[in-house]
């Protein structure tokens, strides 16, 4: 009997499928330089879509402390809501930081394996330089990715240990205990959101950057 032959087989390991991917896309024309320049920009944009959703989930959560209590359940599915959409966020971000790296590993192995092919010794030292330039931009580029990357998680678990309590407890004495939290939330989400902000800034000039180099 014929087996089934799947991507796996076909290109080994997830990593193997995603080294296979890029470089299609690279023979297509479709440079790894440029790859990257186009998966920073869609982490980038994940993570501004993610800081405006944790905005959106805190106000949400503020609002649940002032609420009446008949309105409390309303409220309470708004929130809900609202830290779904922050979850679904973190994950789009997370998962565009991953592909972000693989290309990134993929443009800066090539590019060290074929600093051995140059014949002049001046084209091949001006060319580890700017590899090495590069690879100093992405490193602070990556750093302030997965800055931002860690807060979200911390935020996260607090958003749905609120949604919970609220869960099964619809009532006022719930609005007064969740009132108590509501300094160390915002704290959190002001932090997150400052990295964030700070690693859309890293990305915007890394990709200002990058295009800068190719002209």
């Amino acid at each position: 009997m014929l087996g089934v032959v799947t991507a796996a087989g076909v290109f080994g390991s997830p990593a193997g499928c995603s080294s296979a991917g890029i470089a299609i896309k690279e023979s297509l024309g479709y440079a790894k330089r440029e790859q990257l320049v186009d998966k920073v920009q869609t982490a980038r944009d994940a993570q501004a879509q993610a800081k405006q959703q944790f905005s959106s989930a805190l106000a949400e959560f503020v609002a649940v402390t002032k609420v009446e209590v008949k309105d409390l359940e309303t409220q309470y599915e708004t929130l809900r809501a609202a830290a779904e959409k922050a979850d679904a966020r973190a994950s789009a971000v997370s998962s565009r930081i991953r592909d972000v790296e693989r290309v990134a590993d993929a443009l800066f192995s090539e590019w060290k394996k074929e600093l051995s092919q140059y014949k002049s010794d001046s084209l091949r030292s001006a060319s580890e330089r700017q590899l090495n330039e590069t690879r100093s931009r992405y490193d602070q580029l990556l750093s302030a990715m997965k800055q931002a990357e860690s807060k979200m998680r911390p935020v996260q678990d607090a958003f749905h240990d609120q949604v919970l309590f609220l869960k099964h407890n619809l009532n006022a004495r719930a609005i007064a205990a969740l009132d108590t939290t509501v300094s160390q939330i915002q704290s959190d989400v002001s932090s997150l959101i400052s990295d964030m902000e700070a690693s859309i800034a890293e990305a915007n000039r890394f990709i200002d950057q990058m295009q800068a180099g190719a002209k």
